[in-house]
């Protein structure tokens, strides 16, 4: 598991070291700041689905290695090519790694879950947790990276992660095969991923990977306000990606041992979500700091307590044959919240106060439980461990 663990953290690490970078390319202008940063996503948005559609015909270790060679690739094309500040090639840098991370990052989820579908949730626990891990290193490491050396030097470490990681995978990960699977239309696909079974699920990776990103991008200006500095609101922020990293295992482990069931875990996660975020909002009747690291520690907890629960479940809903197809779409699922939960913040914020933005991610949150309860069914007994 260690190597497709490592592939997991090289997507996360590899998306938020250049992000969290760009804001200190002085040349670049806030549309050209806009445009490389979207560039990415909207990779993911597109192919991920596509790849892991491929994924299922050609088994997933082809994918996950395709993808590697491939962000290698454009990440060494960017160190040798794209000087900083030039907008146009670090778009394209960007999207070509956003596409191959669209092909390694679903196969590398379909992997876990077929080599270890009896013992998924734990399985996801460790994957998220090297998530996180490379979401709290990321910003870190590369903003010294390009302090040192630039945007090559960034480029140049993200080739040769991407390399020896999809060295490692090709040495110690075995081969899993298509499996024989029957005919698909357009028609299926659209009934499948609008069963509760995948919906639901997918609804709670949306609310947490909303959550991350609400809180990567907003705590930091509610800590700014109470007059922290950058490193201090940068450790807010990494503390909330600790959090996450820290319970994904306990959590998966649980789910499998039936000690957390999938309702439980969307309560309890969304509910510890939408309390970091009431504490955000309220901040200043706590004290702006320590609101600011509550909600920090509640929404790390939340995230990691409903991620590897969702993937698992997720898993669990996908048909014989169709694993890759059913991971990618729920990515998409992950990408959409990644976006909206941001927007709904800054949307309201900019149209009452950044409390009432944070308030009302809060209640999307709250409904969020409210729409997957109805919907999720206890697991059957002798399910294996990724199901409801």
């Amino acid at each position: 598991m260690a190597p497709l663990f490592a592939a997991g953290f090289t997507t996360a690490f590899g998306a938020h070291a250049v992000a969290a970078s760009l804001g200190t390319e002085r040349s670049l202008s806030l549309l050209g700041l806009g445009v490389v940063v979207a560039a990415y996503d909207v990779a993911e948005v597109v192919f991920k689905p596509v790849f892991g559609t491929w994924a299922d015909t050609v088994g997933p270790r082809r994918i996950l290695l395709g993808g590697l060679a491939g962000f290698a690739l454009a990440s060494a094309a960017g160190a040798l090519l794209v000087p900083g500040g030039d907008v146009a090639g670090l778009a394209v840098v960007r999207l070509a790694q956003g596409t191959a991370a669209s092909a390694f990052s679903p196969a590398a989820s379909a992997m876990v879950a077929a080599l270890r579908p009896a013992t998924a949730g734990g399985a996801f626990g460790g994957y998220g947790a090297l998530k996180s891990l490379g979401h709290a290193l990321g910003p870190l490491v590369g903003g010294v990276l390009v302090w040192a050396g630039g945007f090559p030097a960034l480029f140049t470490v993200l080739a040769l992660l991407a390399a020896v990681v999809a060295l490692w995978i090709a040495l110690a990960v075995p081969r899993v095969a298509p499996v024989p699977r029957a005919r698909q239309t357009v028609l299926d696909l659209a009934r499948r991923v609008t069963t509760p079974d995948f919906l639901a699920p997918t609804l709670v990776l949306a609310a947490t990977a909303g959550a991350l990103s609400v809180g990567v991008g907003y705590l930091p200006v509610l800590g700014t306000r109470a007059g922290l500095s950058p490193v201090l609101t940068g450790a807010v922020v990494s503390l909330l990606a600790v959090a996450a990293a820290a319970v994904q295992p306990w959590a998966g482990r649980a789910y499998d041992r039936r000690d957390l069931t999938l309702r439980a875990g969307i309560v309890v996660g969304l509910g510890l979500i939408a309390l970091g975020a009431t504490l955000a909002a309220t901040a200043p009747l706590w004290g702006t700091v320590a609101g600011t690291v509550g909600a920090a520690v509640a929404i790390g907890l939340g995230v990691g307590l409903a991620t590897p629960v969702g993937f698992a479940a997720v898993a669990a809903s996908a048909p014989t044959g169709r694993l890759g197809q059913t991971m990618g779409a729920a990515e998409v699922g992950r990408e959409t919240g990644d976006a909206a939960g941001p927007l709904l913040v800054g949307a309201v914020a900019g149209a009452a106060s950044l409390a009432a933005g944070l308030a009302a991610f809060a209640a999307v949150t709250v409904l969020v439980v409210a729409a997957t309860l109805r919907t999720t069914r206890p697991r059957p007994d002798g399910a294996r461990g990724g199901s409801p």
